[in-house]
């Protein structure tokens, strides 16, 4: 079910044990060869495969493009909504949820500037219901939900997630072909971050000058349709997950 579509009486005929899909993903610079709403298509493409099966189970709501980009801002084009008023606007979507009655919620993440924020509202939000024990809070980002792509396609050279990096731009050559540059004078930037296992705060030009993460030199659009399908499946998984939670307890 696609909650724009509902109507309210449908939605409120729903609650309160159907689960509740938030995607939220980015506006940001993807380099010299991919648009800024890259993660917004990306998203919205392993949402709409995951909706399939899932479609008399579950809710998706509409994707929130604005995401927290702020160490993107250097770079012509992006949106950001700040880290603070960022978690301020999870905290109140997942409020409005409850308050209609609803308690399973799973924020879908495709940006990783909304990581932090996005764990942040989900154990901001337990703590102001923590008299409950009825409520499922989850937040998970849709390349870390356990997939192994390269796994499936040994033809994948990258083993995690970069930024306008071999998967992201192979997801894109998938999609929205039209929308992808020249890759053939691009280079390859490293994805390591410095420091660990310390968090290294960071803003995008101390890593990559073109914006990019890792080397979409190597993206095909067969790989993108692998990274989907798996992306894709993970997610499904993690619904069936919600639904069959007993309704109380911690452990699934």
């Amino acid at each position: 079910m696609l909650l724009a579509e509902m109507t309210w009486p449908a939605v409120k005929a729903r609650a309160p044990d159907t689960p509740v899909i938030i995607p939220v993903a980015a506006l940001e610079q993807h380099g010299h060869h991919m648009p800024l709403f890259t993660d917004s298509l990306l998203l919205g493409e392993v949402v709409r495969r995951a909706h399939e099966p899932l479609a008399e189970r579950a809710i998706f709501a509409p994707l929130q493009w604005l995401g927290n980009s702020d160490h993107h801002l250097d770079y012509a084009g992006t949106l950001s909504a700040p880290p603070r008023l960022y978690l301020d606007l999870l905290n109140g979507l997942l409020e409005n949820l409850i308050h209609h009655g609803f308690r399973r919620l799973l924020i879908v993440n495709g940006h990783g500037g909304n990581t932090i924020p996005g764990q942040q509202a989900v154990f901001e939000t337990r703590q102001r219901h923590r008299g409950r024990s009825d409520l499922l809070l989850l937040f998970a980002t849709y390349w870390s939900l356990g997939g192994k792509p390269a796994e499936v396609n040994p033809n994948l050279q990258q083993q995690s997630m970069g930024h306008a990096c071999e998967w992201e731009t192979s997801m894109m050559l998938r999609i929205r072909p039209d929308l992808v540059g020249p890759l053939d004078r691009l280079e390859a930037v490293s994805r390591d971050f410095s420091f660990e296992p310390a968090y290294h705060g960071w803003v995008t030009q101390d890593r990559s000058v073109p914006g990019h993460m890792g080397d979409p030199r190597h993206a095909t659009a067969e790989k993108g349709e692998t990274l989907f399908q798996v992306f894709a499946a993970d997610l499904v998984k993690m619904v069936e997950r919600m639904l069959a939670w007993d309704g109380r307890s911690w452990r699934e």
